[in-house]
């Protein structure tokens, strides 16, 4: 068997048409145009590229995008107050905080401190808690992002065994919890689960979550299985230099799999697409509107 292969980058762009398409009627019909602030501390240069990339695809479907870049050493009151002023900005719909943080500031206290309507990374506590019992929240953008694919992919995931590898606050738990709303039956497996291996062979979907390259070996896979691999990690080449890898061995896996995400090429690109459907969606809600369809879970 040889696995199909799920194309993330022209889904994700498939995705941003639709936003765009839902921009263009907020923008004639209503006179609104959706607005995201990215709030990003210090000079990481990974953390300066993805925003880079964000801002241009903001802008790109025609929403405006608002780029704070403050000094690594900006105090936690200093950072409050902005997302402060961001919270209160009617031409602001969403907020997202880059994480990681500089080690002096409380991560929990910044992310809880944005308004949970407009935090459309879906970390604040009470969007947390809204997903968790099954009523409307803003949902992690890389969670959706796999959600959209599989849904994309199967139609229907109603009875599928469903194992999420990794139970991260970002993307295991809420995966789990998407899961679990389209009716799947859902294990959520970690480093210390018991036979991990017979665990992850009884899933018609695995989604791999952990950060530990290539872990997940092909004979893990039950035979026709849908591998949604979420691992983004940098290994050493032989011939020098470096190469992605997911958390998945894609090509042990891919030779027994039914379905599954490229490392690069899969489930990263979602992730910003979503980050900008759900800011589309923030828009629309915060206006009493009608939220884009197929962009949300």
């Amino acid at each position: 068997m040889t696995a199909t292969v799920i194309d993330g980058k022209a889904f994700a762009a498939t995705v941003r048409t639709k936003v765009a398409e839902h921009v263009t009627r907020l923008k004639e019909v209503h006179g609104i145009t959706p607005g995201l602030a990215v709030v990003l501390l210090g000079e990481d240069p990974a953390s300066q590229v993805y925003v880079r990339s964000k801002g241009k695809m903001t802008v790109e479907v025609g929403m405006n995008s608002f780029e704070h870049k403050l000094d690594a050493q900006t105090s936690e009151a200093e950072l409050l107050a902005l997302i402060a002023k961001l919270n209160a900005d009617p031409d602001v719909h969403g907020i997202l905080v880059q994480l990681p943080l500089p080690g002096h500031l409380d991560s929990d206290l910044v992310i809880n401190s944005i308004d949970p309507a407009k935090d459309v990374d879906g970390f604040h506590v009470s969007n947390v808690g809204l997903l968790g019992t099954g009523q409307k929240s803003m949902v992690p953008c890389t969670p959706l992002g796999c959600l959209m694919m599989l849904r994309d992919h199967h139609g229907s995931l109603s009875g599928m065994n469903a194992v999420v590898v990794g139970r991260s606050n970002i993307v295991g738990k809420p995966m789990a919890q998407l899961l679990l709303g389209d009716s799947c039956t859902v294990t959520i497996a970690h480093s210390r689960t018991k036979d991990l291996p017979a665990v992850v062979r009884q899933a018609d979907i695995v989604v791999a979550a952990v950060g530990r390259p290539q872990m997940i070996p092909g004979d893990w896979i039950k035979p026709g299985a849908t591998v949604i691999d979420v691992g983004i990690n940098r290994i050493d080449k032989p011939e020098g230099g470096t190469r992605l890898v997911g958390d998945a061995d894609y090509d042990s896996c891919a030779a027994v799999a039914g379905a599954i995400t490229p490392v690069p090429g899969g489930v990263g690109p979602m992730t910003i697409a979503c980050l900008l459907a759900n800011t589309v969606t923030a828009c629309s809600r915060a206006n009493g509107l009608k939220e884009p369809e197929g962009l949300t879970a």
